[in-house]
């Protein structure tokens, strides 16, 4: 046998296994990393943060990414140069993590890496019905692997196309694994760059999991503020607690068919660009308005579209629990747009359930990693959106 397959197998044979989750998203903020313990797969599955650290990138990093994000024109040669770059500079920031927490490659089985989304394309966006769901992201494994001297799992959102996903949200195998309660209907909402929410059943049942994004989160606020200000988010919420919402704006910016298109569905900073805000603000006649007044009617467009969302995919259900993550919950005025529109419900972190929010991304990719060799027998049925596969490709560090 192989070296390099014995060594995952006897990976897939241990009765703990120590994964290194990986996570950056659309918001550019840095990498998240999450070291964890696991034990068991599917329902079984018993995970553990041991240390996790948001590493923020550096600006002129952030702009080398920019340079090919969510653009439908590029220098390819950048964006061919990026992949081993990013992946290489992954591969830096995981050695300083594990230097950080007395570790060495020796203490982590398994690197579960995101890698960087540059482009995300299923069919509702790009619109082509001969060409596939699509989506892209770089940060070579191979060099992440080579780097580290320790084997990285990656690609996660293309075996989901490939069985007829639209590569997103995957927080829905996660979420049931990790989060699921026996007798308790939970909803998991994430809001980052793009907002989605994953449905559990107390019943447990896999073939009623259900998960679709809603639209923006962050990432029309944070690309506001910075070209702007400068500034890589509102902090707080406090420019857009000073605003006041424009209906008229608002009215506008919720004229998109993706709102009336069926669930579950994806999208992405693609549609949900600066020219999206500006073409509302051309509709609505709104030039005048304030940083302030845009920025709360972009809180309040955010919140209405996840509620909206919530009650088109699961109109009987009555007091919700819903649990947060995701950059969005530390935004006051986002949070508190949610509340007023559902109060009903019963808003909490996943913190309160175990896993820190701001890790939880990290945390289910880990995951993924973890149910690719040791797991990967839940049946989630077939309905659209949730493939019962295996995600996830192999790199061996030699």
């Amino acid at each position: 046998m192989n070296a390099n397959i014995e060594k995952l197998h006897s990976i897939a044979a241990k009765p703990e296994r120590k994964i290194l989750g990986l996570m950056s998203g659309t918001s550019l903020d840095g990498l998240d990393l999450a070291y964890c313990s696991y034990k068991g797969s599917g329902l079984e599955t018993e995970v553990k943060v041991i240390a996790f650290e948001t590493i923020p990138y550096p600006e002129s990093f952030k702009n080398e990414i920019r340079a090919v994000f969510a653009k439908d024109q590029i220098d390819f040669r950048q964006l061919c140069i990026l992949n081993p770059y990013i992946g290489i500079k992954h591969a830096e920031y995981i050695n300083h993590f594990l230097e950080k927490n007395n570790l060495t490659a020796k203490d982590v089985d398994l690197i579960a890496s995101h890698g960087q989304t540059v482009y995300h394309a299923p069919r509702i966006l790009h619109g082509m019905d001969q060409y596939p769901n699509a989506t892209l992201q770089i940060g070579d494994a191979d060099h992440i692997a080579q780097h580290t001297g320790i084997i990285t799992l990656s690609d996660f959102r293309q075996k989901h196309c490939a069985a007829g996903g639209e590569g997103a949200p995957l927080a829905v195998y996660g979420d049931y694994l990790i989060f699921s309660k026996k007798g308790q209907d939970r909803i998991l909402l994430n809001m980052g760059g793009i907002s989605n929410f994953t449905y559990l059943s107390g019943d447990l049942d896999p073939n009623s999991v259900f998960a679709t994004d809603t639209g923006p989160g962050n990432t029309l606020l944070d690309k506001l503020v910075f070209t702007k200000m400068g500034l890589a988010y509102d902090k707080d919420g406090t420019l857009a607690a000073s605003g006041t919402i424009n209906n008229a704006l608002l009215s506008a910016l919720l004229d998109n068919s993706f709102f009336m298109a069926s669930v579950p569905k994806t999208t992405g900073p693609e549609l949900f660009s600066l020219s999206y805000l500006e073409n509302a603000i051309e509709k609505s006649n709104t030039k005048s308005i304030s940083l302030e007044d845009q920025l709360a009617t972009l809180c309040a467009f955010t919140a209405e579209t996840i509620v909206a969302c919530l009650k088109k995919a699961l109109p009987d259900l009555k007091s919700p629990e819903i649990y947060m993550s995701g950059g969005g919950m530390h935004n006051p005025v986002l949070v508190n747009n949610l509340k007023k529109a559902m109060p009903d419900a019963q808003f909490f972190t996943t913190g309160d359930i175990g896993i820190n929010g701001d890790a939880k991304e990290a945390v289910l990719f880990a995951t993924l990693a973890n149910e690719a060799v040791s797991g990967g027998k839940t049946n989630f049925g077939t309905r659209k959106g949730v493939p019962s596969v295996s995600l996830g490709k192999v790199s061996f560090a030699g």
